[in-house]
């Protein structure tokens, strides 16, 4: 892996950490039902902007290093991967050699 494949590499990891992170402050800031909230309007119109920068340069970067982009499979979306079931090897008996 070069330099640059290395920079970019922490770079996403850098976006996905910020991303859950940001996420669960959201998560922990939303109010329940019928109480009012604690943040601003414009503090929830800056943590969208948040997830939009990081979605976008998530995006560049994957196109950079030629990376599939990973889409939501829908319930009626024909599964393209093939389910394979391995089992366990039944172990030889020992009398029987």
């Amino acid at each position: 892996m070069n330099d640059e494949s290395r920079e970019f590499s922490m770079e996403r990891r850098i976006l996905r950490v910020m991303r859950k992170t940001l996420a669960h402050v959201v998560k922990d800031a939303t109010p329940r039902a019928n109480m009012p909230g604690c943040l601003s309007d414009q503090t929830v119109e800056d943590i969208r902007h948040c997830f939009e920068l990081i979605s976008i340069r998530e995006k560049e970067l994957a196109e950079t290093l030629s990376l599939d982009q990973a889409h939501p499979l829908y319930p009626d979306q024909e599964r393209t991967a093939k389910r394979i079931i391995i089992s366990k090897p039944v172990k030889p008996d020992p009398e029987k050699y």
